[in-house]
């Protein structure tokens, strides 16, 4: 009985931490709406410590999306996020890339010592979390965006669905997980017949994001995130304002940013000129295994793996890490070959 009620918890958990998380990127970058609309999100004003900002990255403006593990509907510290992604966009060609942090990398984090990275919002919330960021990956984000679980379904559904790629060894995970939304949600949305390309609708598209037991695990689970963020984004970009307005009018009540209306007024203006031109996970190179009794993700030389990190987001192909990543990278080193 105990083992179904954590089972029941975990689904429950796990309805839509990342999609409200996925598409609020294209949420951002669409406040067509007045003034009223965008002064629905909630302005965080939490007195933090300040955002440690170690690096200073011109060209380029850096979002961080937080989608958090919390039933209460809370978007502040005390809950932990199980969705990070480093949004990054050149400012010349509105390029956009992306990067998912994985939840369980074992980093700095200033007080606490070395954790997962998740533990960072969770007890200081999103100036913590920016900082642990920032510090051990040679970052200068400054601005975010957390969002909670609310509506992901019914968003998928107003823009009338997204296109997946469906592989047969995906298949019955999905169908699986349209069983368990059905139960939760108490709706009654049939399964896939078949793999291929096609139509999903926002019960199958939520599904097809929560698959993590096919080859790959968690990592391919957070490579499915991406994809929907990109067919989300895709086709925000070609609906009418009617139909955005109605997601925006859902969805922005439930989120909380430390971007001022001005700043997201001034997203939205480009809106149609950005384009998710890439995405990846983080780190590139990882050894995923449990250490005093605890699952982590170990990046294989951190150093290294943040070199790559500003190569892939920025172009830098001489990028040389900080002192204190460099510190960062050998002691997570040591405790990686233990």
């Amino acid at each position: 009985m105990a083992q179904q009620k954590k089972k029941g918890k975990k689904k429950t958990k796990l309805i839509a931490i990342f999609f409200v998380e996925l598409f609020v990127l294209a949420l951002v970058f669409i406040g067509f709406k007045l003034l009223t609309t965008v002064n629905k999100i909630e302005q965080n004003n939490e007195q933090d410590k300040e955002i440690e900002v170690p690096a200073e990255i011109s060209g380029y403006r850096n979002i961080v999306l937080f989608g958090v593990d919390s039933r209460q509907n809370s978007v502040s510290k005390g809950t932990r996020t199980d969705t990070i992604i480093i949004a990054s966009i050149e400012n010349k060609t509105k390029n956009v890339k992306l990067a998912s942090v994985y939840r369980d990398t074992y980093v700095s984090i200033p007080d606490l010592g070395y954790k997962k990275i998740n533990a960072a919002y969770f007890n200081g919330g999103y100036s913590l979390a920016l900082t642990t960021i920032n510090r051990n990956f040679d970052l200068d984000a400054m601005e975010y965006v957390t969002v909670n679980f609310q509506a992901v379904v019914d968003v998928v559904d107003m823009l009338g669905g997204i296109t997946l790629d469906v592989q047969e060894n995906e298949l019955k995970y999905l169908n699986g997980y349209v069983n368990s939304l059905n139960k939760i949600n108490g709706t009654n949305v049939g399964h896939l017949k078949s793999a291929g390309t096609q139509l999903v609708n926002g019960t199958q598209a939520c599904a097809y994001s929560r698959i993590r037991y096919t080859s790959g695990g968690d990592f391919k689970r957070t490579e499915r995130q991406r994809i929907v963020v990109q067919k989300i984004f895709e086709k925000v970009k070609s609906s009418d304002l009617a139909t955005i307005n109605k997601i925006v009018d859902k969805v922005f009540p439930q989120i909380a940013t430390n971007l001022s209306t001005a700043d997201i007024l001034s997203l939205a203006k480009d809106v149609f000129s950005y384009n998710i031109v890439d995405q990846t996970g983080f780190p590139f190179e990882k050894d995923a295994h449990t250490y005093k009794k605890t699952s982590y993700v170990f990046p294989i030389d951190l150093a290294a793996n943040v070199k790559k990190l500003h190569e892939y987001l920025f172009n830098e192909t001489d990028y040389v890490p900080s002192a204190k990543v460099q510190e960062i990278s050998d002691y997570v080193e040591s405790i990686r070959v233990q």
